[in-house]
């Protein structure tokens, strides 16, 4: 049988067996989800699936090994350059979780965690705590607000807040292995009807299974348990700018003593001026036939219409009450102002900034798009996020930017690049924003994104996420023992490889 006839059949079956509402083939719904904004071709899935329980997607996995028919499950798709819908080649499958898997199953308050299904989105969740009127805070993402929490925590997405590692809060998972299985991670792999623990304890009997499932092809997520924190009676984000490039190594080792001190729980952000104010403009020469970089000139005059500077560095306090946490300001300014060159933002100041209500947002636990708008920096709506990590180490990590910055210069193209920092790392995320209507353009964007993590990795340094273009790219830079164990799991896990082969380099 044939490739396009072991397709129609498995669709047939689908059909007979699950009904008609359960896919979609038309041309134009197929060519949406197959678009992306990274460089190079759409890729246009054969078909969209979309199952409604757990059940359903048993049976189309099981139904797509009889048949040998590749699936790509997605979860809302919105993970914007980084891939988006689109499957890892044309002609896969889309199973998309997101739209009648959408519910959340459980907030318990008492122990602070939430259930929830791939479709269940940062505003949705967000909404149902508010409409309960709940005393527990959600962590959102700097991304969309319809994204998904659980599509977000399996490609290890961050957030802010103190939950701002998103996998890391999750316990408890119900997985499809890619033989058709279903199996419950932790205390839900109890051979019981009840499991009390399921969501509250992670280190249950026998290997942690949980990481399987990131970043990965082994299984379809359709159930996770989240933990949430207690919403503090007051929050208070701050601010502080920065004029200068190169002040970031001083940053990093400021945010670093700041850090081991407890005193903010939420990570803080060193985010640099085109990162943050191009979501409120647009590159002033943009219909041109060829668009250089801003110069330093403009933006020196971007940052006085905005009142920043090349770096802005923010975070938030939690506490009883305002005049509680005033001290906390006090101490951060003067930890911050001791440096000669932080200038703080009031808070009061900060409110009236739509540059920085993102920040403001997002650290008190409300979902907000406002860093998306950078997306029309350039025409086209080219994006390719880079997320490499290094240590909090401020002269290794303003070495890094200085290069990744002449990089994106010599290819022709802005510097955009946004530092979130614990007390032993910094996760970066470097948006490279360019045209992708012109191919010249979009072949810039990528010698740059390589030529960037060509420069991380001969320092060592690895991606944290990667765009489904550079998957099989990273899983390269592997050692092949490890790549050898990859393919093993899948192996005893997903044996026909069926479900989204190539993801994250793993056939």
């Amino acid at each position: 049988m044939t490739a396009a006839a072991q397709l129609n059949a498995f669709l047939d079956t689908l059909r007979q067996s699950l009904g008609p509402d359960i896919l979609s083939s038309g041309r134009q719904e197929r060519e949406e989800y197959g678009h992306h904004t990274l460089p190079g071709a759409d890729h246009v899935p054969s078909a969209i699936l979309f199952p409604a329980t757990t059940a359903e997607v048993e049976a189309i996995v099981r139904h797509a090994n009889a048949f040998r028919v590749p699936l790509f499950p997605i979860s809302m798709g919105r993970n914007l350059g980084l891939g988006s819908r689109a499957p890892m080649r044309s002609g896969q499958v889309v199973v998309d979780l997101g739209r009648r898997m959408n519910r959340v199953v459980e907030i318990n308050e008492e122990l602070g965690y939430c259930v929830v299904e791939p479709g269940v989105t940062f505003n949705a969740l967000y909404e149902a705590l508010q409409s309960r009127g709940s005393a527990l805070m959600m962590s959102p993402t700097a991304g969309p607000p319809d994204g998904s929490l659980l599509g977000n925590a399996l490609d290890k997405g961050g957030g802010s807040g103190p939950a701002g590692d998103h996998f890391g809060n999750v316990c408890g998972m119900e997985v499809v292995l890619g033989n058709g299985d279903t199996i419950r991670t932790g205390d839900g792999g109890l051979d019981m009807s009840s499991h009390p623990n399921w969501h509250v304890t992670k280190y249950s009997f026998g290997p942690a299974l949980d990481g399987l499932f990131t970043q990965s092809n082994y299984g379809i997520v359709t159930r996770v348990g989240i933990w949430l924190n207690q919403r503090p009676s007051a929050i208070r984000p701050f601010f502080f700018t920065f004029p200068d490039d190169d002040d970031l190594q001083e940053i990093i080792e400021l945010i670093r003593a700041m850090k081991k001190k407890t005193l903010v729980p939420t990570l803080i952000r060193a985010t640099n001026d085109l990162y943050l104010l191009s979501s409120q403009e647009r590159h002033p020469r943009s219909g041109a036939p060829t668009v250089a970089p801003l110069s330093l000139a403009e933006r020196r005059d971007l940052q006085r219409r905005y009142g920043v500077g090349s770096w802005t560095v923010s975070g938030a306090l939690y506490g009883g009450s305002d005049e509680a946490l005033k001290p906390g300001i006090d101490m951060l300014r003067a930890h911050f102002e001791a440096s000669g060159k932080a200038r703080y933002i009031p808070f009061e100041d900060a409110q009236a900034m739509p540059h920085l209500h993102a920040a403001i947002n997002s650290n008190s636990g409300r979902p907000a798009d406002g860093e998306l708008g950078m997306l029309k920096w350039r025409p086209g709506g080219g994006a390719i996020w880079l997320t490499p990590g290094a240590p909090m180490d401020g002269l290794m990590v303003n070495a890094f930017q200085a290069q990744c910055r002449k990089i994106a210069l010599d290819n022709g193209l802005d510097y955009m690049a946004s530092f979130v920092c614990g007390p032993r790392f910094a996760r970066s995320v470097h948006a490279i924003i360019y045209d992708r209507d012109k191919a010249e353009e979009a072949a810039r964007a990528d010698r740059c994104y390589r030529a960037m993590c060509e420069a991380f990795r001969e320092r060592g340094i690895f991606v944290g996420r990667a765009p489904t273009q550079y998957q099989a790219f990273h899983q390269g830079q592997r050692t092949p023992q490890v790549v050898n164990a990859c393919a093993a799991i899948k192996q005893a896990l997903d044996p026909n490889g069926i479900i989204a082969p190539g993801r994250y380099g793993i056939e």
